[in-house]
């Protein structure tokens, strides 16, 4: 098995509110909707997948209303996006508008380089300045 920098990545985690991850992810960060799945069938999930059109990961956002799963994000559960230059205030004013809350980071070093707000279900996206180097 190979992975290599074009394999398809997803991250699937529990949601409280799908519709309040989508305003968050698509009208907060600007990330698509690549799918959505909310016919409400007995014994299945709904979904929400979102991410950069024609990317190679996602988030895939699940809530199952029969048993609903309580998101349990802790202070490192962090969605890194490496800007490259400083965070827009426009982009943090949108962020918060779409239902986030800033937060203060954990670790320091998010703190001095980035931006923490908190998504809807209390996952942290930070959006940091500095360019990532493979």
């Amino acid at each position: 098995m190979i992975i290599h920098a074009q394999t398809p990545v997803r991250v699937a985690r529990p949601s409280r509110d799908l519709v309040a991850a989508e305003r968050f992810y698509v009208e907060g960060l600007g990330l698509d909707v690549l799918w959505r799945s909310t016919e409400r069938v007995s014994g299945e999930h709904d979904l929400l997948m979102v991410g950069p059109a024609g990317g190679t990961w996602h988030f895939e956002l699940t809530h199952d209303p029969e048993n609903p799963l309580e998101p349990t994000p802790t202070v490192d559960d962090l969605f890194v996006v490496y800007l490259g230059a400083p965070v827009e205030e426009a982009q943090l004013t949108r962020l918060l508008a779409a239902g986030g809350t800033r937060v203060s980071a954990h670790n320091p070093y998010w703190e001095e380089f980035g931006v923490t707000v908190a998504d809807p279900d209390g996952y942290r996206l930070v959006l940091c300045s500095r360019t990532w180097k493979s």
